[in-house]
């Protein structure tokens, strides 16, 4: 049943509605996938939580001739895109995405996760990127706590990438480190 004009708040239809008694439905953008091997492009993927404090994960991507070398390979962290509102890093569009990029351009990705809008409005994606790219920094010294990181990727070759909204994540957390030698 359709919900009626009285019931919703707020149409952003596509994407979302909000509805008068706090419900929040997105109506695109939903379905997410597993990590995993993917066997079209022999790239392994994991879930690594990055902030306790919110839960939040990142997915990590390697390509599957990475366990057989010694080569350390350049890293990206990716930023999804689609308005601060809809997907997350574990829709099926950033995995097959990610998968293809890191299997034909030979790196590691990480793909961050944020918390969305409405739910939790600006600045908290941004600040969810900012911990996220800490989180990754750490792994500098190869001293960090995902070993995927520390042993497959080359902190001299680091690159933020995004699509939209994703975009905006690649400047908008660096200028806490204007103020910082945390990155």
């Amino acid at each position: 049943m359709e919900p009626t004009a009285s019931e919703i708040r707020i149409d952003f239809a596509p994407m979302l509605r909000v509805y008068q008694d706090g419900r929040i439905e997105r109506l695109l953008g939903t379905q997410t996938v597993p990590p995993g091997l993917d066997p079209k492009t022999n790239v392994e993927s994991k879930d690594v939580v990055y902030s306790q404090e919110t839960a939040q994960c990142v997915r990590i991507y390697v390509p599957g001739t990475v366990f057989t070398s010694a080569q350390k390979l350049p890293l990206l962290v990716y930023f999804h895109g689609r308005g601060f509102c809809i997907e997350t890093a574990f829709s099926p569009t950033y995995r097959n995405y990610l998968n293809a990029l890191v299997s034909e351009a030979k790196i590691v990705a990480v793909s961050v996760d944020y918390r969305r809008a409405p739910e939790h409005p600006i600045p908290a994606a941004y600040d969810d990127s900012w911990t996220a790219l800490k989180w990754v920094a750490s792994h500098y010294d190869g001293n960090g706590p995902e070993q995927w990181l520390n042993r497959y990727a080359d902190f001299e070759n680091v690159y933020l990438s995004g699509d939209s909204a994703g975009a905006k994540h690649t400047t908008s957390p660096l200028k806490p480190a204007r103020r910082s030698s945390t990155v």
